[in-house]
């Protein structure tokens, strides 16, 4: 295996571990959630993959930025909830049940929604692209459904076990994914530089800014619920992006880096918002 195969796979690999960690710590009735309650559910994914592909194209239009980068955020807008999520929604006090319930959720859509939105992008710019059911199901299926069911299934044949080994393989697999982030991030700098004067950054900040702004608006009355869809709408799974991208434009390597910048752009913006509903939560205990 090569260094250019090793690392996506190290991407892959931690993302697994990290949503196994979540499963370690969740139950059925978390990973259900949405499904017990359709009004939110279908703000969630009006949030998240409606209003913000809306946002994305108009990012595209309005900024203009480099290619790659056009398609590194349709890509995004598309994709699921970031397994990182949990760690922040905990943070700022956002429902537990409901961020694992929103993780099952939007990778569920994504199968059906991926393909059509990859569809449809082909036919409005010429080009022969597409995106198979099988493929995105494939993605989602490794990078969350199986991880969170196997650590659900051993919370629940063994839930001293799941304890003792959460929060150690959360630990190691974020040390895995910082691994295999930095070389990539360290050996495309000049290519990540060039693309930062070109529009780079503005796009994903205004995309991260503007997800939290409708991710709050719609989560609903309930304050938990609303710091969740927030950070949800404006940060997403690179893994399932990542897989979009490189099938259907192999040419454009940089779309990786572009993905993975918007992990650390994204979580710097969000970075005010998590400390006023952190603020608000506290205040309210």
């Amino acid at each position: 295996m090569t260094l250019a195969q090793l690392i996506p796979f190290a991407i892959n690999a931690s993302m697994f571990l990290i949503v196994f960690a979540l499963g370690l710590a969740a139950t059925f009735q978390d990973a259900t959630y949405l499904l017990r309650r359709p009004s939110l559910l279908l703000r969630s994914i009006l949030s998240m993959n409606i209003v913000m592909l809306a946002v994305a194209f108009a990012i595209v239009v309005l900024i203009d930025p480099q290619p790659v980068v056009k398609i590194a955020l349709i890509a995004l807008a598309v994709s699921p909830v970031p397994p990182v999520l949990p760690a922040k929604q905990e943070k700022a006090g956002g429902s537990e049940s409901y961020t694992i319930g929103l993780l099952v959720a939007t990778a569920l859509v994504a199968i059906i929604l991926v393909p059509t939105v990859i569809e449809l992008l082909g036919m409005s710019t010429g080009r022969d692209i597409h995106q198979p059911p099988a493929n995105v199901g494939g993605v989602v299926l490794i990078s969350v459904i199986v991880p969170l069911i196997a650590g659900v299934l051993v919370r629940y044949f063994a839930p001293a076990l799941a304890t003792r080994i959460a929060h150690p393989i959360s630990v190691a697999a974020t040390a895995l994914l910082a691994v295999a982030v930095v070389p990539v991030l360290v050996t495309a700098w000049p290519a990540l530089w060039a693309l930062v004067g070109n529009g780079m950054v503005v796009a994903l900040a205004v995309f991260t800014l503007i997800g939290i702004a409708v991710g709050h608006l719609l989560g609903g009355p309930h304050p938990e619920d609303r710091t969740v869809l927030a950070l949800a709408s404006g940060t997403r799974h690179p893994g399932v992006a990542i897989a979009i991208a490189s099938l259907n434009f192999p040419e454009e390597k940089a779309a990786l880096v572009v993905m993975l910048s918007h992990l650390i752009i994204g979580a710097i913006v969000s970075v005010p918002y998590v400390k006023w509903r952190t603020h608000t939560h506290a205040a309210q205990i």
